[in-house]
């Protein structure tokens, strides 16, 4: 069993609770998509229900422990795909929600790719295949120092073309870093196309194997799935975490579900009215089955 977001050790969440979480995130993420005229629609929406997992039943990390060396740490590699974070991150408490009105406007700290100007961002990402190697620099210092926590990375799968990624990962099985858990957004879709056109990655788990991780490939968009699997960290003991999580591009509305198109894309007026319609059928149909 996890930690909880708290620190005990317990979940303080329903699997229900956590999959009307995710319904509301993917409200806000259209909404402030839709008021910033911009922004990566798409993958947002395929990981949205990594980080609702992370932050609402596995990290041990929140505004009242921030500071804490401690903490759990939490690294959004495949930084373009911020929105989720903001809306994770303001319904967590780091900022109130209503300075999401902000983004992408001049002056305001809360810009297209994360940055440690924002309340509860660990490191600035964005440049594609950073985030890994910063992370096991982090996981490496927690053992050094031998402090609890866990250093969490999501990782893009077409940002898996990105050779840092693999160099971080070999030196993640040298120090045999098994605070550190990687998780793969496997959508199979990048802005230009499907991921197996693009840059082949297939076969992909054996290829993490063969790098020395502890794998497990989970359905990333079931959220009872994903806490289940991230409750078994460590996989393996003296080996990297790796979850490989399959999830579907723009998931939640169905005209933006495996839609390259949808990379990074706003919807219109007509689109958005459709989403909150397809959110809200969702909201009523679990509310009525739980």
């Amino acid at each position: 069993m996890a930690r909880d977001p708290g620190g005990g050790d317990r979940f303080v969440i329903s699997d229900t609770a956590l999959r009307l979480k995710s319904i509301d995130y993917r409200r806000h993420i259209l909404e402030l998509i839709k008021e910033a005229k911009g922004g990566h629609t798409g993958g947002s929406l395929s990981c949205v229900d990594i980080l609702n997992v992370l932050y609402n039943g596995v990290m041990n990390v929140r505004p009242e422990n921030f500071a804490s060396p401690d903490r759990d740490r939490y690294v959004q590699s495949k930084g373009h795909s911020v929105e989720a974070l903001y809306v994770v991150l303001a319904d967590r408490g780091f900022f109130p929600r209503a300075e999401l009105a902000t983004v992408s406007k001049y002056r305001s700290h809360f810009v297209g790719h994360p940055t440690r100007k924002v309340p509860g961002i660990e490191h600035n990402t964005g440049a594609l295949g950073h985030g890994l190697s910063f992370g096991v620099g982090q996981a490496l210092a927690g053992k050094i120092n031998q402090r609890p926590y866990r250093v969490y990375v999501l990782v893009g799968d077409g940002e898996l073309a990105e050779g840092s990624n693999w160099e971080a990962s070999l030196s993640a099985a040298h120090y045999a870093l098994d605070n550190l858990v990687v998780i793969v957004d496997r959508n199979r879709l990048q802005i230009t196309g499907p991921t197996e056109q693009v840059h082949p990655l297939e076969p992909l788990e054996d290829k993490l194997r063969a790098f020395g991780y502890a794998v497990r490939t989970v359905d990333g968009n079931d959220v009872s799935a994903l806490r289940t699997i991230l409750g078994q960290v460590p996989f393996v003991t003296g080996k990297p975490n790796l979850v490989l999580a399959c999830t579907t591009k723009g998931k939640g509305i169905s005209f933006m579900e495996n839609v390259t198109g949808w990379h990074h894309r706003v919807p219109n007026e007509d689109e958005f009215a459709q989403a909150m319609r397809e959110l809200d059928a969702a909201e009523e149909n679990l509310k009525r089955e739980s």
